[in-house]
């Protein structure tokens, strides 16, 4: 009686893949390395909005700050929007911030240290904290929640909760958890520093 013989079929390990096709794990690493560059070039933006707040206050370039109205040249970057708080339960706090030393120093302090973190792609953690500080402090000031000013008057809030400022805020955590200044910034060699690496909030 003859016996057919047949070729044992494989039925385990990974597929034979055809020509031309691309494995999962390629797949998975190429969307690895779309998400990191979307990362970057969202932290790229975040740290434009940062520094040119900062250097239109401080130079007045005629944006949101007047020309001849600069920090340099004697103006204060807290004034004309603290001055002007009308609504909310710490209205009265903000105002009296307004102008103050401390305040301007701080103010600017933040927007160009945050600022120049996320282009950097460095201490990403303190520039989330400081960063998300600062838009709660405004969000605050400008009160969504209101619909109306203190003087009656329509608000122009859009959304309650929801603006801007929080999703900034959300931004800038996003880009520290994910170690964003990993890609296009000098995040890897500013995680080998000795200190950085015996401190690790200072990622």
């Amino acid at each position: 009686m003859d016996v057919q013989q047949h070729r044992p079929t494989r039925t385990t390990g990974p597929r034979q893949r055809q020509h031309g096709e691309v494995s999962g794990d390629a797949v998975s690493v190429e969307r690895t390395g779309v998400a990191a560059r979307s990362l970057a070039a969202l932290r790229l933006l975040m740290g434009g909005i940062f520094l040119w707040a900062f250097a239109d206050k401080a130079f007045g370039w005629g944006y949101s700050t007047p020309g001849g109205k600069g920090w340099v040249e004697g103006g204060s970057p807290t004034e004309g929007f603290l001055s002007h708080v009308t609504v909310g339960p710490f209205q009265s706090t903000f105002r009296s911030w307004a102008g103050a030393t401390w305040a301007d120093w701080l103010f600017m302090a933040g927007l160009l240290a945050v600022g120049v973190a996320l282009l950097a792609g460095i201490g990403l953690r303190l520039a989330a904290v400081a960063g998300t500080l600062m838009m709660a402090l405004m969000w605050a000031a400008e009160w969504p929640p209101a619909r109306h000013l203190s003087d009656g008057s329509p608000s122009m809030s859009t959304n309650p909760l929801l603006d801007y400022h929080v999703v900034y805020a959300v931004a800038l955590i996003v880009l520290a958890l994910a170690f964003a200044g990993r890609t296009w910034g000098l995040g890897h060699m500013w995680e080998r520093l000795p200190v950085v690496r015996r401190n690790r909030w200072l990622v």
